[in-house]
Order: C-alpha cells, then sequence, then structure tokens
C-alpha cells in the first residue's frame, strides 16, 4: 500500500471526525489547491467564463492534475494517464503544476504571459534536477491525453432552447428575455457517465394535477418578491445561495481541504472527484432541461388562466425573490451542482457530518453540520427565489447522486 492509501485510510477513520467537530486548522496551500485557484480565477474572472463552462473546464484541469500526480503515487486507478509513465521518484509538483498549466493554456491562450509567469514562480520553488524535469513529462503526458480526450467533445454547439406557447413549455422570462447560448452544454460528451441521457428524470408533474397544484401555490406564496409569509432566514438561504454557485463550492471544498489538512495526493484526487462528477451531473441536467422544456414559476403563474387547471390562479404582476436564469425550469441546475458536490464529499470522508460555515462574497454567512443538510437547504432556497418548483430541485439532486454513485462504483478506485 502506498504511503498516500495509508494516510487516506486515517483519513476516512480520523478526519470524518474532525470535519464533523470543526476542528481549526491552519491555512495552507500545495500545488493543487494553488492552481485550483489559478485556473477559477483565469476561466471565470479574466475570461469570464459562463459558470457551467468554468466547471467542465476545471474537471479538464484536475482531471489532468489527478492523473499526473496519481501516475507518480500509483494509489488509485488512473482516469486517462498509466501509472507506467513516471517512476515514484519524479516530483509530483512539478507533474501537477504541469499539467494544470498546459490545460489552461489550451483553455485560455490568451493569458499565456500571466500562465507561464505563474507556471515559472510555481518550478521555481521546486529543486533543479532530475525529479523536477521527470515530473514536468509526467504533466505534459497527463495534459496531452486530457486535451486530446475532449477535443470534438461537442463543447460550443448549438445555442438557445426552443422557445414554445403552449401551456407548460418554457419561453424567456423577465427580466432580459435572454435564451441560454450554452444550451449545448446537455450533448456534450460526459467525462465519466455513459452518455447525456442515462439518468432520465421523472419529469414534471402533469399541469393538472394536485401534486403540479401544490407546488404551484407553495411558489407563489413563498418565492414571490413580496412575500409575506417567507421567513427572514428563508430569504437569507435564498440570497446566499444565488451568488455565483461554482465560486461558493469551489471555497467550500478549498475550506473543507484546508481543515482536514490533507496533502497534495489527496488534493488531485478530491478536486478531481468533485468536478468530474459535477461536471456530468450538469450535462445530464441540461440534456433533461432540453428534453422537458418546462416553464419557470413566473410564466406559470402569470398565465395560470391557460393552463387547463381550475386550481391555479393567475397572478399576472408575480414577480420571484430572485431573477430568474434563461433556461428552461426542469430540473435545476444548481441542484445538479450542489447534489454532486455534496455527495462527492460524502464519499470522499466517508461521512454525511460536517461542521462548516461559509461566507460569500457579499459578506453572508451560513453554517450546516451535515453535507444532507445542505442539499436540502438548496431544494429549498430556490423554491423560496422563486425560481424552481421543487420538484425541478429534488429530481435534479436525485440526477447528482446518481452520477455520483455511478462514478464512486467505477473510478477513482484503489489501483490493487
Amino acid at each position: 500500500m502506498t504511503r498516500s492509501r495509508v494516510r487516506l485510510a486515517a483519513l476516512i477513520g480520523g478526519v470524518a471526525a474532525l470535519i464533523a467537530l470543526g476542528t481549526p486548522a491552519t491555512a495552507r496551500a500545495d500545488t493543487v489547491t494553488d492552481w485550483n485557484q489559478t485556473a477559477f480565477t483565469a476561466l471565470n474572472v479574466t475570461a469570464g467564463q459562463d459558470v457551467r463552462l468554468v466547471v467542465l473546464h476545471m474537471a479538464m484541469v484536475h482531471g489532468a492534475t489527478y492523473d499526473a500526480v496519481n501516475a507518480i503515487d500509483d494509489g488509485y486507478e488512473p482516469y486517462l494517464l498509466s501509472a507506467d509513465t513516471a517512476k515514484p521518484t519524479d516530483s509530483k509538483r512539478a507533474a501537477a503544476a504541469t499539467a494544470a498549466y498546459r490545460v489552461l493554456l489550451n483553455l485560455v491562450p490568451a493569458q499565456e504571459a500571466a500562465l507561464t509567469a505563474k507556471y515559472e514562480a510555481s518550478l521555481a520553488a521546486i529543486a533543479d534536477g532530475r525529479a523536477e524535469r521527470r515530473g514536468i513529462r509526467v504533466g505534459n503526458a497527463a495534459a496531452e491525453a486530457m486535451i486530446e480526450a475532449r477535443t470534438g467533445d461537442g463543447r460550443f454547439g448549438t445555442p438557445f432552447f426552443p422557445v414554445g406557447t403552449d401551456p407548460g413549455v418554457w419561453r424567456p422570462v423577465l427580466p432580459a428575455f435572454g435564451n441560454d447560448p450554452l444550451a449545448w452544454l446537455g450533448s456534450v460528451e460526459p467525462f465519466l457517465i455513459r452518455t447525456p441521457s442515462q439518468f432520465r428524470s421523472e419529469g414534471p408533474y402533469a399541469l393538472t394535477s394536485a401534486e403540479y397544484t401544490a407546488e404551484f401555490n407553495q411558489v407563489k406564496e413563498l418565492g414571490s418578491l413580496t412575500s409575506a409569509t417567507r421567513s427572514a432566514d428563508q430569504t437569507h438561504a435564498a440570497r446566499y445561495w444565488a451568488e455565483n454557485p461554482p465560486r461558493t463550492w469551489n471555497r467550500i471544498v478549498r475550506t473543507l481541504s484546508t481543515q482536514a489538512g490533507l496533502s497534495l495526493t489527496e488534493n488531485a484526487r478530491l478536486f478531481a472527484m468533485a468536478y468530474l462528477t459535477t461536471a456530468d451531473a450538469f450535462i445530464s441536467v441540461w440534456n433533461d432541461k432540453m428534453f422537458w422544456r418546462f416553464w419557470r414559476p413566473i410564466t406559470a403563474i402569470r398565465e395560470a388562466n391557460a393552463d387547463g387547471n381550475p386550481a391555479t390562479v393567475a397572478d399576472p404582476s408575480w414577480l420571484p425573490l430572485i431573477a430568474n436564469p434563461p433556461y428552461p425550469e426542469h430540473p435545476s441546475g444548481h441542484l445538479a451542482l450542489t447534489g454532486s458536490f455534496a455527495a462527492t464529499l460524502q464519499d470522499f470522508f466517508g461521512t454525511d457530518a460536517v461542521f462548516l460555515a461559509d461566507t460569500n462574497v457579499g459578506g453572508m454567512t451560513r453554517s450546516w453540520t451535515s453535507f444532507s443538510q445542505m442539499i436540502q437547504e438548496v431544494v429549498n432556497a430556490r423554491m423560496w427565489s422563486g425560481i424552481h418548483f421543487l420538484n425541478g430541485d429534488e429530481q435534479a439532486a436525485e440526477i447528482a447522486q446518481a452520477v455520483a454513485d455511478y462514478r464512486q462504483a467505477r473510478y477513482f478506485q484503489p489501483a490493487d
């Protein structure tokens, strides 16, 4: 058993308790977490990429980084790169930095100067010699394997969702009346699962059903901009989770990594598991959105007189607490993200228990005692936001769990 495998075994037995108790840890960074922050900033902030595309590209960066580090450590099954390409004495730090740098350079070539300066600084902190040179070679091989695997994968395909006028069919809504330029996301080749439609949801409730009526009235009351029954804490949760969701979860994973004192090798595996799982959950959910193309609550409530359901009452002036995004309602994109990140953290640490507080860029703080509590809070928060029917949130969380279960059974397994 490799040293990292021994350490991870200790983590499963000990870090679970550490996380559950919220033991403080000194802030620390390694090559993986350092390049994680560099990658997120380069993709989302500097390049201004849509947050969903950021997740796909972070999956490429962290998948290659994992392969580079794991090829040297040889503790787990590779994703794309065979361990035969490396020796145990090769530099993991050089391999991780090189893999991340090369993939990012492929994704945002306009940032070459800044990325190269960052890469040179990473290498300058590593002793010159054979270990560094061989680590660079392994990192290059991992990056090349990832870039080749993702060439022609369906990114940047046909934009926009078809627009309908019939009851229940999605159409653009206030305030911008936009249509998703990343509608192609549901046709992208997955990283882990077999096909984008592998985990099709059961779909929205029929417009004339009692279940739809109940959820219609629920979001109409609690998701309204002027709701008199939504509590202050519910409003707080809705606004907290409306922040850039991938940024929120990237920050949470980094916090847990620091809290648990993870090593470079452990971080390489954790971030790869999280981002590859989340990328496939996004792909699955967007494929499902294209299949169902269900209308948003704002449309459903304003046009209820035409839905064929005498139990729903229209309010032509109704507005949600949070502005609706420009794509169909069912299922929830946020729950694809939250469900897959939370499920991955449960799998990695071997526990649902976590004591965690997080403050977003707007200064709003939330705290939780379990990963499942976080999922349920987001399920409710998107309804409190007036963005989703509860069913769309719950079924997205189920898709995310199915993707995570598929990954857990087939990828990132011990090498022996």
